[in-house]
């Protein structure tokens, strides 16, 4: 990592020294600098589920509910916290299991090895595994936005624990733990493929298994906050800049890159959403804008450390448009009942933004460049190879997982229950009370 000279006067001020960029790094291959950012990173991106993904979503279900997704998001928070730290994290990261290609090992399970001196490059290993844990929080978080309103919580925290286990670990490993995918050349800089395409996949089984909401479509369902919904997005555009930048796990040029480009593509997606619902509507909407803002957060995700500026405006622009139509035109036409759009903005940004990364990180486009001997369309394969792997692998396993889940205690609540709202069925409180 390149260093900046101390200015002279930290020898009059000790510990200023601590503020400047280009930290020192210790004997140990600690760089202070890196950990900083880093810490800074894992807040952010723990801070998009807890408060901005919860806001995001409990603004959009009706007001009898809205409880009931906070809880969600809450719950899953702490289950994946606890169930990555006991095995999630050696499935994904450990290299030293006989099926390496396939699934991380056991030599970290309990977090075994993770001390204070572990290091994982010029980061503390202890900063790193709670880094991806936070990637292992909001992925199952995102899936609750296609089954809103209708599952019940002891369901839903039994197939969260069972997903997070036999599919976000193994596709993690895959693609960031040295696994068959990143072997194959698969980019994937900070989740595009691992958390969205994922939790997209997952979304749209669950709201094909476990079927339409009592009324829909039918029966008029507004977000009962839309500020709510726009204060979350706000967070989740916020936090953002802790998935992408932070995933160069390093206070670097490239950290610098991946933030500008995730800020050009959301801004792109969301005027490009806007201006297509304006045309189709005659009217713009508060709910279309941020929408098509996360839209472009997600696209960008798997592209941010390896395109330029020119090529994140154009990912930003195709997937405000697309994913307005995945969102609305596809839905409409397949009549599944995707609560909150998960598949919609989540799946089909994930495969714009994965596909999309094979073209930009071109050189010649402004991206960082090929690996040797690949070609434009070379990549452009891999990545639709890894994006179709992720969706077989997805569908499959969620689906067996919910009917296993179906058969053991129930997934859906009753009718009356439905009718009565999740927040007093399922929690005997109210979001909201007269």
């Amino acid at each position: 990592m390149k260093r900046l000279p101390i200015p002279a006067l930290t020898g009059a001020l000790p510990g200023l020294w601590l503020l400047t960029p280009g930290s020192v790094e210790a004997a140990d291959g600690l760089n202070s600098g890196n950990t900083a950012w880093m810490l800074t990173s894992t807040a952010l991106v723990l801070f998009m589920t807890i408060p901005g993904l919860s806001l995001f979503y409990a603004g959009m279900v009706r007001s009898k509910n809205v409880l009931s997704v906070l809880t969600q998001c809450f719950a899953i928070t702490a289950l994946m916290t606890v169930l990555w730290s006991l095995f999630g994290y050696s499935l994904a990261f450990d290299d030293t299991g006989s099926w390496n290609a396939y699934l991380g090992g056991f030599a970290k399970i309990f977090l075994s090895g993770v001390t204070v001196d572990a290091m994982k490059g010029s980061i503390p290993e202890s900063v790193f595994m709670t880094f991806q844990m936070t990637f292992a929080i909001i992925t199952p978080a995102l899936i609750v936005g296609a089954f809103a309103e209708r599952m019940k919580f002891s369901a839903m925290l039994l197939f969260m624990g069972l997903w997070l286990s036999l599919v976000y670990a193994p596709v993690c490993h895959w693609v960031w733990g040295g696994g068959w995918l990143a072997s194959m050349g698969v980019l994937d800089y900070a989740g595009g493929t691992v958390v969205h395409i994922n939790a997209g996949v997952a979304g749209l089984m669950a709201a094909l298994v476990l079927g339409r909401r009592k009324g829909f479509p039918t029966t008029h369902m507004p977000p009962h906050s839309l500020p709510l919904t726009v204060i979350g997005a706000g967070m989740l555009w916020v936090g953002w800049f802790g998935f992408n930048a932070g995933s160069a796990l390093a206070a670097d040029n490239t950290a610098g890159m991946a933030m500008v480009v995730t800020q050009l593509a959301t801004a792109a997606a969301a005027l490009a959403w806007m201006s297509v619902e304006w045309m189709s509507h005659g009217k713009p909407s508060a709910l279309g804008l941020v929408t098509g803002a996360v839209a472009g957060l997600v696209a960008i995700t798997p592209a941010s450390g390896f395109v330029g500026p020119m090529g994140a405006l154009v990912i930003g622009l195709v997937a405000g448009v697309v994913c307005f139509f995945g969102a609305t035109t596809l839905k409409r036409k397949m009549g599944y009942d995707d609560s909150l759009d998960a598949f919609g903005v989540h799946g089909i940004g994930g495969i714009v933004g994965a596909i999309l990364t094979g073209v930009f990180v071109s050189a010649d486009l402004g991206g960082t460049g090929f690996a040797e001997g690949v070609t434009l369309g070379g990549q452009v394969w891999t990545q639709t190879i890894g994006t179709l792997v992720t969706i077989a692998y997805g569908a499959i396993m969620t689906f067996i997982l919910l009917k296993i889940v179906q058969l053991l205690i129930g997934l859906r609540v009753d009718d009356e229950q439905e009718t009565m709202g999740l927040d007093l069925a399922l929690h005997d409180e109210r979001g909201y009370y007269p």
